[in-house]
């Protein structure tokens, strides 16, 4: 068995965001209890450097790229209520980039079996030309990007089950025919987008799925959405790779959620992932993480979402 790889740098806890749900403390619990978990020995820490500007603006626009560097350069401050920025962010959000692409290359080149990215800040939030939500650019966007672009996939598929739609993702991907984006979240939560009938525009006509949910849904409701509508329509895509936004915020005890499912929930959710891309993709998993704002509950599903794409 492949080892996984968990892509971190330190250089992420340098987002300095203050009081802010979306804090260094989530990676520093995450990466803590990564090395102390079961399978440690089965994890690869690989090196990694930034997102190079061709790889940022081949999904951000040059304006949105000089935007960001130039907020956070001039000093800390909010980009919108919900998003902070200082100084040190532009490191991390082009590391944050760096470290999806990284993982892409490798584990497409058979270093790794899968990959997940312990990083910050987030990014499904982040449109092409906009910043919100956490998010200054699209991780997972770029890389998904990069694969296609470097020749080491054709199709890409997407899978988001963060409680919020992933809606610079499904921007960034919605004429493309390429990328499969599909994301299971709560219906009406911000952003207020991911409605039934958000399907693609042109070319990408019909690669955009995107399945709003009831509040409260738990552990049989997403496998019971998982397994009957979006995983079908992943494995007639047909990707070389696929991608996972993982947001750990649908998690019961989460403060900003409004879901129920629980620690067991995410290992299910990812093992079945993990055994479609077993089936479609050679194994291929690329995660990378989004939200999830109660420390243990994030720590507890991100080490049980490590273990499933191990296979374990």
């Amino acid at each position: 068995m492949k080892p996984a790889a968990v892509f971190y740098d330190p250089a992420f806890l340098l987002h300095d965001t203050g009081a802010h749900p979306e804090n260094p403390a989530r990676l520093t619990s995450i990466v803590d209890t990564l090395k102390h978990s079961s399978f440690a020995q089965r994890l690869a820490w690989p090196k990694f450097g930034p997102a190079s500007l061709e790889d940022l603006t081949a999904v951000h626009t040059e304006k949105h790229v000089a935007y960001i560097q130039a907020s956070c350069l001039g000093g800390s401050g909010n980009l919108d209520p919900d998003t902070v920025v200082c100084p040190a962010s532009w490191e991390a959000a082009k590391l944050a980039a760096g470290a999806a692409c990284a993982a892409v290359n490798m584990v497409m080149k058979g270093e790794y079996g899968s990959a997940f990215c312990a990083v910050r800040p987030p990014g499904h939030h982040a449109e092409p030309a906009r910043a919100m939500g956490f998010c200054l650019f699209n991780n997972i966007a770029v890389a998904a990007r990069r694969a296609i672009t470097s020749g080491l996939a054709k199709r890409v598929a997407i899978i988001d089950f963060d409680v919020h739609h992933g809606n610079g993702t499904q921007a960034a991907f919605y004429e493309d025919p390429n990328v499969f984006f599909v994301s299971l979240h709560l219906a009406g939560h911000y952003p207020g987008t991911g409605w039934t009938d958000e399907t693609g525009a042109e070319a990408g006509i019909g690669t955009t799925l995107n399945i709003p949910m009831s509040a409260g849904s738990g552990d049989q409701e997403y496998m019971d959405h998982l397994e009957t509508i979006a995983l079908p329509a992943v494995k007639k895509f047909g990707p070389n790779l696929i991608m996972v936004s993982a947001g750990f915020d649908a998690h019961a005890a989460d403060p900003l959620g409004g879901m129920s499912l629980s620690t067991q929930g995410y290992y299910n959710i990812t093992s079945t992932i993990k055994s479609l891309a077993d089936e479609v993709c050679d194994g291929k998993v690329v995660s990378v993480l989004e939200g999830g704002y109660n420390i243990k509950a994030l720590c507890d599903s991100a080490e049980a979402h490590v273990k499933a794409l191990l296979g374990l």
